[in-house]
């Protein structure tokens, strides 16, 4: 049955740049590049080498310990270089593309004629895996498991994020094609979760085969560990799946078309753009055709994500396997002399410092400043305004710090990810890194239990 739900706690952070409901013109990038940085707890095993020739969803690498999980390349080409780490950590496969874009072939299929274990198969052997995401602990699935639900949040509340009822315009058939596939990995529900603040197009709310709810409420309403708190809870021993709604049409394509196809839609925001807009492109293509004459002067920060949980890279940087946004702004490495002492007409402010709190619906072209270094840990109660979750963060927190697993356990460590806490980071008054330690606590446990 769907549910209906309203959170009253969450944070909207009005940021100036928002990307406009229009298509930029893009060059025909030639150098793509597959992170296993992106895949957080994988242990690569490379399976070809520089100078081998590859189709789009030719395997790169392996996972070492499920080695039936396949991280395919996006283009045709040619491998041109390995970058290595620390202890020979594998950073970055980058091909060079041929621009033909050949494929490789897999076979197509319709939903009712395969079993879920023969469905799993063919995603495993079709690359289009990874895209499938489990809680606890914010991983890439385990084929093995059963998950007692699969979550699609078809929206994003963060700032300047990408709208996907404008991003998923036209594919409605694509879309369901994947969810047929998607519902059969699970015995019980499929949640496609809208927005309640400003609807949901076509491609969402005709969609079959799932239960629709609504969410309406500020950030993160957006982030699917939240709507999983509130709809289906996760205890201990539980497993729920996740997946975003362009990474449907990637499984969507590979059962319909025969193919690995990770073209997607990007919007490029931030107010140091000039012309923030959509573009289309590939996984791991370069952001800088994006931002080619498009880019305001001075020294900028380019996020692959959004602005909260987003990783920091070069102005000729690559996007990310999961992102569908690239956001620039501005550094923020000039000193600010007594600036906590100005009426702070131009500065967000959550604790009613600066009087820009009297202007709720003002956008602000904020800067990359910490405005301090990290500091004893206080509770502030900031923290419980911002995460609608019924936990206690400051506790579960400093239950990481300590790595109580036990307690970790008790506060609710199952339901959380990183970016369910980015707000929290957002507004934390002592600068501590929250969703590092978040991150620390999910893999303390991971191993304390496996």
């Amino acid at each position: 049955m769907s549910k209906e739900i309203r959170l009253r706690k969450g944070l909207t952070i009005n940021l100036v740049g928002e990307a406009s409901k229009a298509y930029g013109n893009i060059k025909e990038d030639h150098k793509f590049v597959v992170k296993p940085t992106d895949f957080h707890g994988l242990t690569p095993k490379l399976k070809v080498k520089v100078g081998d020739t590859v189709k789009a969803g030719s395997v790169l690498f392996f996972d070492k310990y499920s080695d039936q999980v396949n991280f395919c390349s996006p283009v045709s080409g040619t491998v041109t270089e390995v970058t290595r780490g620390a202890k020979r950590r594998i950073l970055e496969v980058e091909i060079a593309s041929d621009g033909d874009m050949t494929y490789e072939s897999y076979p197509k299929a319709m939903a009712g004629d395969l079993s879920r274990e023969e469905i799993i198969s063919h995603m495993l052997a079709g690359g289009v895996w990874p895209f499938i995401k489990q809680k606890p602990y914010d991983i890439i699935a385990n084929p093995a498991d059963t998950p007692k639900a699969i979550f699609i949040s078809a929206f994003k509340s963060s700032p300047l994020c990408i709208d996907n009822n404008f991003a998923m315009e036209g594919t409605d058939e694509l879309f369901q094609k994947g969810l047929d596939f998607i519902t059969k990995l699970t015995e019980g529900t499929t949640h496609l979760t809208v927005s309640g603040n400003k609807g949901a197009a076509s491609v969402f709310t005709n969609a079959k085969g799932v239960q629709i709810n609504k969410i309406k409420g500020r950030h993160p309403a957006g982030n699917v560990g939240i709507q999983i708190h509130h709809i289906d809870p996760i205890n201990k021993g539980d497993i729920v799946w996740h997946i975003a709604p362009q990474d449907v049409l990637v499984i969507g394509r590979l059962f319909s078309e025969g193919k690995y196809d990770v073209s997607r839609v990007v919007c490029l925001a931030g107010s140091q753009v000039e012309n923030p807009q959509y573009y289309r492109t590939i996984a791991g293509a370069r952001v800088s055709n994006m931002l080619e004459n498009n880019v305001k002067a001075g020294t900028n920060r380019y996020i692959s994500g959004d602005v909260l949980t987003g990783k920091r890279i070069e102005a000729d940087g690559h996007l990310g396997f999961y992102d569908t946004e690239v956001t620039v702004l501005p550094e923020g490495d000039e000193p600010e002399f007594l600036g906590w002492m100005k009426p702070g007409f131009d500065k967000f402010s959550v604790s009613k410092t600066f009087l820009t709190y009297l202007t709720p619906n003002k956008k602000f072209a904020l800067n990359t400043n910490m405005h301090g270094e990290e500091r004893a840990y206080v509770m502030s109660g900031h923290y419980e305004k911002v995460l609608p979750m019924d936990i206690f963060p400051v506790h579960l927190i400093k239950a990481i710090m300590v790595e109580d697993v036990e307690l970790m356990e008790n506060l609710g460590i199952y339901e959380v990810a990183p970016e369910d806490f980015a707000l929290c980071e957002f507004v934390c008054t002592s600068k501590v890194n929250v969703q590092d330690l978040i991150r620390h606590g999910l893999d303390v446990v991971r191993k304390e239990t496996s």
